[in-house]
């Protein structure tokens, strides 16, 4: 008994202390993603999606996969959350690249993920773990620097100064940007959460490609617009992307309630 409290507390204690760099989007950027999400489900979608997680939301669920990195049995889902690519893709290209990738990478995984989860016979356990990790990857793929090159670790190897602090371009986009902001998730959803019905309609329709190729190139642009050890103007930063950070936000909170809808509605 006492030794299963203190793994726990161990267990909570290295969650606290990830380093924020290891986590898409941060913490409160996949709870917008997920808030986003479930306000997109059928009801169909949501009845399945509670029986799998019970009363665990999409907005907290969206963490899971990077707070259980602290768990080293879990430690062969860590090249799920990323897909490398070293150069911008036109779409024919990406689609070339895509259909030869056999790679563990985000990619392979989210259609391995979908596969699982349109089994009727599927564990449920093992249910939810593909659950979890489907909504968690797309909401990181839509996080640009997840599409980022190998050589320099999707940015977190291009150090960069904010407000004089030591950071890097990945960890910029996972958490700095929308921290800056100073809103709660919840706030935050309330602030984005509005686009057109055409824009859903697009957003659902799209292929996983398409997703991708938008990341590709918004990776190039980001690469693009700094130089390694950079001291960021952040006020000038923020106005310059915010609004391509919160459209990523959103598209993936909608993709991911598309995604849901087909596989259980």
């Amino acid at each position: 008994m006492k030794t299963s409290i203190f793994k726990k507390i161990i267990l909570g204690i290295a969650i606290i202390y990830l380093p924020v760099q290891a986590m898409a989007w941060g913490t409160n950027g996949h709870r917008i993603s997920g808030q986003i999400a479930d306000s997109y489900l059928n009801a169909k979608a949501r009845a399945a999606i509670k029986a799998i997680l019970g009363t665990e939301s999409l907005a907290i669920t969206s963490n899971w996969a990077d707070f259980i990195k602290s768990d080293p049995q879990y430690n062969y889902l860590y090249n799920w959350h990323f897909i490398n690519m070293e150069r911008e893709y036109s779409y024919p290209e990406m689609q070339e690249f895509l259909k030869k990738d056999t790679l563990t990478d985000a990619y392979t995984k989210i259609n391995f993920l979908v596969g699982e989860l349109k089994k009727k016979n599927l564990a449920k356990n093992n249910k939810r773990l593909a659950l979890r990790m489907l909504i968690h990857i797309i909401e990181d793929i839509h996080q640009p620097m997840h599409t980022g090159h190998l050589s320099d670790k999707g940015g977190n190897d291009v150090k960069l100064k904010w407000f004089d602090k030591d950071t890097n371009l990945h960890s910029i986009w996972d958490s700095q940007l929308i921290d800056f902001q100073q809103l709660s998730y919840t706030e935050y959803v309330s602030w984005i959460n509005h686009p057109t019905v055409a824009q859903i309609k697009d957003w659902q329709k799209s292929p996983v490609s398409q997703w991708l190729l938008e990341s590709n190139h918004l990776a190039a642009k980001i690469y693009a617009g700094v130089k390694d050890t950079d001291k960021i103007n952040v006020y000038k930063y923020n106005f310059e992307y915010i609004g391509t950070l919160n459209d990523q936000l959103v598209k993936g909170g909608v993709r991911v309630a598309a995604l849901l809808n087909q596989i259980f509605g």
